[in-house]
């Protein structure tokens, strides 16, 4: 049975065609599967093994490594804590709590009506900023109780700018082809690329 809608296998085709092997577009791939459905299911990831030539094992090995790919259905917000060191240090344990109380869910847990999950998570690359959250992976800082509460109330309203889970931007790139780079595949290329040469002094 065909996973990827009409639409998004056209995509998934012009994404497999800017690089010089197929196989190079298993990240692209399980990011639009996921924009899609807002999961990698089994199906998704038969369907892409498919399209670059490869087996549905490799596909969940690649899945399975990268925290953002979901392999079961989370929910319309994924809220994820930074529980680091800086974040620990300025009070995400209690924020964690308070999460859990405001949600009705433990850590790991999402709520019945499917609108949030809530994890923990490793550094954000925010230290300065702790504790810090995100939001389908937006960056929310210095977060405190009560503006976690009113970040719930913003998203369960719809008055704010998160798209759902799986959606990692608004606006997709396209090259037109006159722009195109002209990708060689590794085992074609002879020689050094042209930028290489400014780094000896070259022109």
């Amino acid at each position: 049975m065909k996973f990827f809608t009409d639409e998004n296998s056209e995509l998934a085709r012009e994404m497999i065609e800017r690089y010089p092997k197929a196989r190079s577009a298993m990240i692209p791939l399980l990011h639009l599967a996921q924009e899609q459905e807002g999961w990698i299911t089994d199906e998704a990831m038969t369907e892409i093994a498919e399209l670059v030539g490869t087996t549905s094992a490799e596909v969940l090995g690649t899945c399975s490594f990268y925290e953002m790919f979901k392999r079961k259905p989370v929910g319309k917000y994924v809220i994820n804590i930074c529980t680091t060191m800086s974040c620990a240090l300025m009070g995400a344990g209690d924020l964690m709590k308070h999460a859990e109380s405001r949600l009705g869910v433990k850590s790991g847990g999402s709520t019945s009506d499917g609108m949030f999950t809530l994890e923990g998570a490793e550094c954000q690359a925010a230290c300065t900023e702790a504790p810090c959250l995100q939001v389908n992976y937006r960056h929310q800082y210095r977060v405190t109780a009560d503006q976690f509460d009113q970040l719930i109330e913003e998203l369960a309203s719809a008055d704010h700018d998160v798209p759902q889970h799986g959606v990692l931007s608004r606006i997709r790139q396209h090259i037109p082809e006159d722009r195109f780079v002209g990708p060689t595949p590794p085992e074609e290329v002879v020689s050094a690329p042209i930028w290489l040469g400014t780094d000896s002094g070259e022109k």
